[in-house]
């Protein structure tokens, strides 16, 4: 039984398929549906758990080489969130595109977690080293 670290078997397992320069994504509440890729929504009430959360915990067990993200995450968040963001993801490189095609990338992603984040534009595709 784990005790410790990542619980979640699901997330365990997507976490062990995941290679060099595969992707994977970490989704706010409102992000679609992909039937190409596995799914795993740990969503339960409103931010609980966040994007951010579930990027700290995945951090420290997965070698990220790049996230892309959103340009609109900028445009439509204060910049107390922004700050949030950009502490948590210090010493990876952020790269930002529109979201129409940030959304292109996601059926090439390993799997999707998805999360119950209210943050606009929250969505992270991490990018394996």
């Amino acid at each position: 039984m784990l005790t410790k670290g990542i619980l979640n078997p699901s997330i365990n397992s997507l976490l062990s398929r995941v290679r060099h320069t595969n992707a994977l994504v970490i989704a706010d509440r409102g992000f679609p549906f992909w039937p190409e890729i596995e799914t795993i929504d740990i969503s339960l009430v409103d931010d609980i758990p966040t994007v951010l959360q579930v990027f700290k915990a995945i951090r420290e067990r997965f070698n990220i080489g790049e996230i892309l993200m959103a340009q609109e995450f900028i445009e439509e968040n204060d910049e107390r969130t922004r700050t949030r963001f950009a502490e948590a993801q210090e010493g990876i490189q952020v790269v930002f595109e529109p979201h129409v095609e940030f959304k292109k990338r996601v059926p090439h992603a390993i799997g999707l977690i998805r999360t119950a984040d209210t943050v606009q534009y929250a969505n992270m595709l991490l990018v394996s080293a």
